[in-house]
């Protein structure tokens, strides 16, 4: 059980906020396979203070809960407000991002890039603490540095003992730096020395939750990272893209069941799970938008297929419903054993674009 303030959790890993994926619809699909909570795609302040389609998209169906809502900016003043809308729309948690690498938002002073803005990090933080009503968690999710270079280090240290010291409930560190982007292993070490660094950290809202991010793509790297770094939880992220079924997996694992958490989804596994995620998707955005929303999903979940290759390139020119389900009927519809999607080749493939993970500037 994770304790996030007074919000607790069942299981000790999330859905990551991934911008153009996390969804409403990807977050139904997770949920529906056992993901315990989910974060938001990353909003920008200004586009919720300024209202319309940014913050009718914020606004949280019943059905997706409990949920955090995550927000980027670069101003103490507009990021509080944005945090004070996100309170008033009933989210469960407020993620402050200080962790995106994208080098288009540098010019932007957001993300990860404040790591290098010590003092304006920490007005950030006290900026959305006092926004917030105290009965709302906040959370931030942090890189380990900015670059590998002692300076960058004391920076991060002084950011993140400053989110115990605002009563933030806990923090997510990815182990790279926001100069490696997502180049490069993901550094559990100093998650290790994290996590035992600040073992017995808490503040008035109870115990300080750390949980890490990076390299996970796998059901058993979730639990791999708990036992080598001492996490309390792991944010799931391009490891669930095309995978809901790591959730599933994961639940086995606790369940002590490692049979069911090693068994690929078969067939027709694959096609419920691709059509339920077209339907929710066609629900939010219409059909040609879904369409081509579900086209990089498509090339993801092919993973899993015996005929990956030819499936990827078939759904490449999805472009109505039906085109969907020509795909669906031409490769799901005999049911077999479906493969579990190699980690290396996610690894690279997850690399060959990296600037999904935050949002478009603006």
């Amino acid at each position: 059980m994770i304790r996030l303030g007074n919000l607790q959790i069942d299981a000790p890993f999330y859905q990551a906020g991934l911008a153009g994926y996390s969804d409403h619809a990807m977050r139904v699909v997770a949920r529906e396979h056992g993901c315990p909570h989910c974060v938001t795609e990353a909003m920008l302040d200004h586009f919720l203070i300024a209202g319309g389609k940014a913050r009718h998209a914020a606004e949280i169906p019943d059905n997706d809960h409990p949920i955090t809502g995550q927000l980027m900016g670069s101003n103490p003043h507009d990021i509080a407000r944005g945090a004070a809308i996100l309170a008033d729309l009933g989210y469960d948690v407020i993620d402050v991002n200080l962790a995106c690498p994208v080098k288009k938002i540098k010019k932007k002073a957001r993300g990860g890039h404040l790591l290098s803005a010590t003092d304006t990090a920490i007005d950030i933080l006290k900026a959305v603490r006092d926004a917030v009503p105290d009965e709302i968690p906040l959370t931030v999710k942090l890189r380990r540095a900015s670059d590998d270079s002692p300076e960058a280090a004391q920076r991060f240290f002084a950011i993140f003992e400053a989110t115990i010291d605002n009563d933030y409930a806990g923090a997510t560190v990815h182990g790279r730096t926001v100069e490696q982007k997502y180049i490069g292993p993901s550094n559990w070490g100093f998650l290790a020395d994290l996590t035992q660094r600040y073992r017995d950290a808490a503040n008035r809202t109870g115990t300080f939750t750390i949980g890490g991010s990076g390299d996970v793509w796998t059901a058993r790297d979730i639990f791999r990272m708990i036992q080598q770094t001492g996490v309390h939880w792991v944010s799931v992220a391009r490891g669930c893209i095309g995978n809901p079924w790591i959730f599933r997996q994961a639940r086995a694992l606790l369940d002590n069941n490692p049979d069911e958490a090693d068994r690929p989804p078969t067939i027709h596994e694959q096609r419920a799970v691709l059509l339920r995620h077209f339907e929710c998707s066609l629900q939010l955005h219409g059909e040609i938008p879904a369409s081509k929303m579900m086209r990089k999903f498509g090339i993801k979940f092919a993973r899993h297929h015996p005929r990956a290759d030819d499936i990827k390139n078939a759904f490449i020119s999805v472009s109505t419903l039906a085109d969907w389900h020509h795909v669906l009927d031409r490769f799901y519809t005999t049911n077999g054993p479906g493969r579990l999607a190699d980690p290396e080749n996610a690894t690279q493939n997850a690399f060959a674009r990296n600037d999904d993970a935050c949002p478009t500037p603006g």
